[in-house]
């Protein structure tokens, strides 16, 4: 059981609750009761190296880019109006752990979230861009239901920036990198091919949800299992069956 970062009803002090735990949140609000009020958290996943890997040596092309003020051939191809953005704030933005923060006053809220990349409109508006990598057959999109996380995940972002003064597009970019399968064999490389996806998004209910996030963790009941869930089926049917009531 974890005991450090609980959240107590007690503090004054604003609670930082980073943009994965708020999407946790929508997912199940009672495995997010047990991780950030009990301190009961989810089995750690497994890191994904090679989507790490793709991030990295996508931020490094455009952070050539943005040296020189050009937009990156991805950008042209797509015919997007943009160049990377320089920002004094970009670097620790971009930080795990850091990124972009603000309080949210009724929820008493940090919120935080490290974006991956930020792009400038010649509207003067910033885009927000984040990388993707998969390996699938045929063309990647935003169409399937698990992907409201990635379109949450965005919002989130355009919403942090908005609130530290940013003038940021309804528009942001997924630069999604799709490794091929079809190649006759591995000989030390996979290709890669990387489409960019827009995505309009609407921070309309972030608001709502960093309150209903409060509430519940203020309450000091449990809530209901999630059907949806599949750590509270799995936790339902194991505890039915250790239990013989199966």
């Amino acid at each position: 059981m974890r005991k450090r970062n609980i959240y107590s009803p007690d503090s004054k002090e604003p609670y930082r609750l980073s943009r994965t735990k708020l999407e946790n949140f929508m997912r199940c609000p009672r495995c997010f009761y047990l991780d950030r009020r009990l301190g009961v958290g989810q089995p750690p996943g497994f890191p994904f190296n090679i989507n790490s890997t793709v991030d990295e040596l996508l931020k490094r092309e455009f952070d050539r880019c943005r040296v020189d003020q050009v937009p990156h051939p991805y950008m042209v191809e797509a015919d997007i109006d943009a160049i990377p953005a320089i920002h004094p704030e970009l670097d620790n933005w971009r930080k795990n752990f850091v990124g972009v923060s603000h309080v949210h006053a009724d929820s008493n809220f940090e919120v935080f979230g490290a974006i991956d990349d930020l792009w400038l409109g010649s509207d003067g508006q910033y885009i927000v861009v984040d990388y993707k990598a998969t390996s699938k057959n045929g063309e990647v999109t935003l169409d399937a239901d698990w992907q409201i996380s990635y379109k949450r995940q965005m919002e989130i972002y355009q919403w942090l920036l908005r609130k530290n003064g940013l003038p940021v597009s309804e528009r942001g970019w997924f630069v999604y990198c799709n490794g091929k399968r079809n190649a006759d064999g591995f000989d030390n490389r996979v290709e890669f091919v990387v489409e960019l996806l827009p995505y309009d998004g609407n921070d309309d209910w972030i608001d709502n949800a960093l309150v209903d996030a409060r509430n519940t963790l203020m309450n000091n009941e449990l809530p209901t299992a999630t059907a949806s869930c599949d750590y509270c089926v799995y936790r339902i049917e194991a505890s039915a069956i250790e239990l013989g009531t199966f």
